[in-house]
C-alpha cells in the first residue's frame, strides 16, 4: 500500500534562477527567502524523508480538455523558458520518470468524475515550474520525479477531483510519494511600465492590500492546518486570482483528504513578493495517522447538483 509522505506548497518565481548579484540587486542588496528556504527545504526533507517519487503539481503548464501526467521512464535536456530566457536560459535537467504510477493515475479518473491522460511522448514540452524546483531539489538525489498539469478549463472541483484519482493511484500502489504543489498565491503582475518598481520581495509591493490580506489569511490557515476552511472560502479568494486558480493546492488538498487532512504547515520561507504576486513555501508533514485517504466523490462545490458530463460515461 502506497502512501503520500509529504507535501508543500513551493513557489517557483523566476528570480530564484537568476544570479546571486543580480537577485541582490532587485532586492535592496540582500538575499530573497526563497532561494536559502529551497536550499533548507533540500537538506531537512528532501535528503531525509524516505520516498521514491515526487509529484509535481505544475501550475505553468496548461493543457485544455484533460489533466495530462509525464509518463516518460526519464526526461532530460535543456530548459530555455519562452517567458524569460534571460533569466532561465539552457538549464540542464535529468531525472527518471514514474511511468507506473503516471499510467495508474488514469484508472481512477472516470470514477473520480474527471479526465486525466498519461503521456510518454519524449517531446512532451517540460515547464519551469517543475525544472526549477528539481534544479534545487532534485538534483542529485536519483529520485522519480512526475508533473501533473493544470487543465485551463477546469473549475475548483475539477482541480480536486483530478488530486483525489492521484491519491487513490498512490494509495493502491507501493510508492512512497512526496507532492509538490508548485505555484503561488495571489498572481496578478504590476503592468510593464510599473513592474520594475516593486521588483523587490516586501509583501508592500503586493498586487493590492486585498491580496495581501487574503495571502495571509490563507497562510495562516495552513498554519494551523485549517484545510477547510481554505476550500470554504475559495470563491472569495479567487477574487484575487491566485496563480492558475489555485489549482496546484487544490490537486495536493485532493490528493491529502480535503477538509479532513489537518496537517500543519511548516514555513521554509517568509512570504515574498514577486512583481506583485505573492509567493511562500509550506510544507505539511505527514501527520501522525497518515493523511486522510482520499474520499469518494462528493457534491461539487462551483455546482451544487454534482452533474459531471463525461464522454466515457457520466459520472458524479
Amino acid at each position: 500500500m502506497g502512501k503520500v509522505v509529504g507535501a508543500a506548497m513551493l513557489a517557483h518565481v523566476p528570480t530564484i534562477m537568476l544570479p546571486q548579484d543580480v537577485r541582490y540587486d532587485l532586492n535592496g542588496g540582500k538575499e530573497i527567502s526563497l532561494v536559502p528556504g529551497l536550499k533548507r527545504f533540500r537538506s531537512e526533507v528532501m535528503e531525509v524523508l524516505d520516498y521514491d517519487t515526487v509529484v509535481v503539481l505544475d501550475s505553468h503548464w496548461a493543457t485544455t480538455v484533460e489533466f495530462v501526467i509525464s509518463a516518460q521512464a526519464e526526461r532530460s535536456g535543456l530548459f530555455t523558458s519562452e517567458e524569460l530566457p534571460r533569466g532561465m536560459s539552457q538549464i540542464p535537467y535529468a531525472f527518471k520518470g514514474d511511468p507506473e504510477l503516471a499510467n495508474a493515475v488514469a484508472d481512477y479518473d472516470e470514477k473520480n468524475g474527471t479526465w486525466v491522460t498519461p503521456i510518454s511522448d519524449p517531446h512532451l514540452p517540460i515547464f519551469y515550474a517543475t525544472v526549477n524546483l528539481w534544479h534545487y531539489l532534485g538534483r542529485g538525489l536519483d529520485k522519480r520525479w512526475v508533473s501533473l498539469s493544470v487543465c485551463q478549463t477546469a473549475q475548483t472541483d475539477d482541480f480536486l477531483r483530478a488530486g483525489r484519482a492521484l491519491g487513490e493511484a498512490i494509495r493502491d500502489s507501493d510508492r512512497k510519494v512526496l507532492l509538490l504543489a508548485s505555484g503561488a498565491l495571489s498572481h496578478t503582475f504590476y503592468k510593464l511600465r510599473d513592474l520594475r518598481k516593486h521588483e523587490a520581495s516586501d509583501p508592500s509591493h503586493i498586487y493590492s492590500e486585498g491580496a495581501l490580506q487574503a495571502d495571509l489569511e490563507r497562510i495562516e490557515w495552513m498554519k494551523q492546518g485549517d484545510h477547510k476552511r481554505i476550500l470554504e472560502t475559495m470563491p472569495e479568494f479567487k477574487q484575487f486570482k491566485p496563480e492558475a486558480n489555485f489549482s496546484h493546492w487544490l490537486q495536493m488538498a485532493g490528493a491529502t483528504g480535503e477538509e479532513a487532512n489537518t496537517a500543519k504547515g511548516v514555513m521554509y520561507s517568509e512570504y515574498e513578493n514577486s512583481i506583485g504576486t505573492g509567493q511562500v513555501h509550506i510544507y505539511f508533514p505527514e501527520p501522525e495517522g497518515g493523511f486522510p485517504l482520499p474520499k469518494d466523490v462528493t457534491l461539487s462545490r462551483e455546482d451544487p447538483t454534482g452533474d459531471v458530463a463525461a464522454t466515457r460515461g457520466s459520472v458524479a
